[in-house]
């Protein structure tokens, strides 16, 4: 009798939810958890390298220098680093100065006027990082012998290329070529050239 009682059960439930699946009753899914969003790097930031060690020891490798080099190598990087340390945070500094005031609803000649200042003030910072990197390139090229020398003007060679391929401008004429745009300022859209009047 239990048995039967069971069974009987079984056969009920079993067809009251075939029913309900029928009449487009949707089984309620368990909550997913909320996706992880990739941070993106803020404006003017660049992603760091994936393997910064491959490339430092293709590059030592390359070069073939022993290991006293390597030592020498390591110590006017690490001074290089400490000297433009403050630089770096300026320009960063003063990104983050243009962004606001790209952001502020102060009226449009004053913005234009200080993205102008900040533009000259970020000109000089690079330029100083542009020196004291060609400092610390003579301070490693000391350290070489004339066979390394010649390998190291190839890679840079090769380098100069690899980034000329990579950072194409697009020719005169192009729709995205504005030989008047400037990096932070509104120019506005780019207009064609007047139609040249025609004599009837």
């Amino acid at each position: 009798m239990k048995k039967t009682f069971i069974l009987a059960s079984l056969i009920a439930f079993t067809s009251m939810t075939t029913a309900f699946a029928n009449d487009g009753v949707e089984p309620i899914a368990a909550p997913q958890p909320p996706a992880i969003e990739k941070q993106k790097p803020e404006f003017g930031q660049h992603r760091p390298p994936r393997k910064p060690d491959m490339h430092k020891k293709k590059f030592e490798q390359r070069l073939k220098l022993t290991d006293e080099q390597k030592a020498q190598a390591k110590e006017i990087h690490k001074k290089g680093f400490e000297e433009m340390k403050p630089i770096m945070e300026q320009i960063k500094s003063k990104k983050q100065e243009a962004r606001a005031v790209k952001l502020s609803r102060i009226a449009v000649e004053e913005q234009e006027a200080r993205l102008a200042k900040i533009a000259e003030e970020l000109k000089v910072l690079h330029k100083q990082a542009h020196e004291l990197r060609m400092k610390n390139m003579k301070e490693f090229e000391k350290i070489l012998t004339k066979k390394q020398k010649r390998e190291l003007a190839k890679i840079k060679k090769e380098g100069r290329k690899k980034f000329a391929k990579n950072h194409k401008r697009p020719p005169m004429g192009h729709p995205g070529f504005r030989p008047d745009f400037k990096p932070g300022f509104s120019n506005g859209p780019a207009l064609p050239p007047p139609e040249p009047s025609v004599e009837k």
